[in-house]
């Protein structure tokens, strides 16, 4: 349907929070995969991405958090974690007036061991908008954002305008309240203009630790890791900065497809089939349900990582 060019209606709404929790889902395997290919695991590069999944895990929360208040559940099915070519969900790079991929080349979506062609990805995807803060062109294609940062700022407008939409204490998930004491809240349990203020917290978070942080400082001290990040107060660009600054660490070397064992086939196959169920888990969650085994599944996707890297075998997803 075509809307005025100002005006948000509730489906196209609905289409942009479930590209938000698409895009913020995708980056989980992808940084997983990347630091799980690094040999020594007490490096600072494993440290630093770790917290960005970490985040990214939050921030998926808190989007499944606002799409539930506004009455809708996200949903993550197989198709939208595809890893092929350069194409990243929902953003075409060469629209951000910076083109940034002039600078962060060679880059690929392709799942891979953290190398010169990863690195450079990480830190296109979380390239700031400088100029954050302003209201984007509304979209009727949710691939038309230059960057993570206005596709943030498009979504936050749709979010102001429809508030009368807003309803409360619908299938909130609380799972980092512990590792961040300082935050007011990461529900939303009020309705209509009061909830509005805590969906435009929950979005703030968002934005502040990497979705479209800017160059204006640091993380805001409410939206810092209080328990486990050595790094609190960088952004995710500035922590994948630290990291592409400096030598990259060693990571285990990887075989042709061609020399893949059977063993080395049950070994992927068991992270796809584990990950399946997780991300069933994750959109069973995000519907007001409890899945039981959600915490073991995210231990042994680490470990089938670190099989398959361990005996040469890139990781796959689906």
């Amino acid at each position: 349907m075509i809307v005025a060019d100002d005006q948000w209606d509730l489906p196209h709404l609905h289409t942009h929070l479930q590209a938000a929790a698409e895009l913020e889902a995708w980056t989980i395997p992808y940084y997983l995969a990347a630091a799980s290919s690094i040999v020594d695991r007490s490096c600072d590069a494993i440290q630093l991405i770790q917290s960005v999944v970490h985040q990214e895990m939050l921030h998926l929360q808190l989007v499944a958090n606002v799409a539930n208040a506004y009455g809708f559940s996200p949903v993550l099915a197989p198709t939208v974690f595809d890893y092929r070519g350069s194409v990243i969900p929902h953003l075409d790079f060469a629209l951000d007036p910076d083109n940034p991929t002039a600078t962060f080349s060679p880059y690929s979506a392709a799942i891979g061991p953290l190398d010169q062609t990863r690195i450079n990805t990480m830190c296109l995807i979380e390239y700031p908008e400088w100029d954050t803060g302003g209201r984007a062109p509304y979209q009727q294609d949710v691939q038309d954002y230059g960057s993570i940062g206005e596709f943030y700022d498009a979504l936050d407008h749709g979010l102001d305008q429809l508030a009368s939409h807003l309803v409360g204490g619908v299938n909130q998930v609380d799972l980092f309240a512990a590792f961040y004491r300082g935050a007011p809240t990461m529900t939303v349990r009020s309705s209509g203009r009061e909830g509005l203020a805590q969906v435009k917290l929950l979005i703030d978070i968002i934005r502040d630790q990497g979705e479209a942080a800017t160059d204006a400082g640091p993380v805001a001290g409410p939206f810092q890791n209080t328990a486990d990040d050595s790094f609190p107060e960088d952004s995710h660009y500035e922590k994948f900065s630290r990291i592409r600054g400096g030598p990259l660490p060693a990571t285990y070397p990887v075989k042709d497809p061609s020399d893949h064992t059977a063993a080395d086939t049950a070994r992927v196959n068991i992270l796809v089939d584990d990950f399946a169920r997780l991300t069933g888990a994750l959109t069973a969650m995000f519907a007001g349900h409890a899945p039981a085994d959600f915490e073991t599944l995210m231990v042994s996707i680490g470990a089938d990582l670190l099989n398959c890297w361990r005996t040469g075998v890139t990781p796959r997803f689906t």
